[in-house]
Formats: structure tokens, sequence, C-alpha cells
């Protein structure tokens, strides 16, 4: 099984891959409240969240 099968079977909280949320880029924007946030996956392999 897969890390993100077995982190959905042992907990409520929803899980999400950043690379399917980026469609396999470097950066997705999420909004919250109308409020737009940069989603950005370093060439690190890090994740940085900004407004």
């Amino acid at each position: 099984m897969s890390l993100i099968h077995d982190i959905r079977t042992n907990t409520a909280t929803p899980v999400h891959d950043a690379r399917i949320l980026t469609e396999g880029g470097s950066t997705a924007i999420i909004v919250l409240d109308g409020t737009l946030y940069t989603l950005r996956i370093t060439r690190a392999g890090k994740l940085i969240l900004t407004k």
C-alpha cells in the first residue's frame, strides 16, 4: 500500500498529495475565504505557503 493510503486509513484528517495539487508543476493556488495563497514546492522538496 502507499503512504497516503496508510495515512488515510489511520486518521480522519483529509490527506492531499502536493504533487497532485500542483498538477506536476511546482505551484498551486489555494483559496480560503476569498484570500489567495500560493503553495510552492522548492527545489529541495520543501513546501512553502504564502499569502
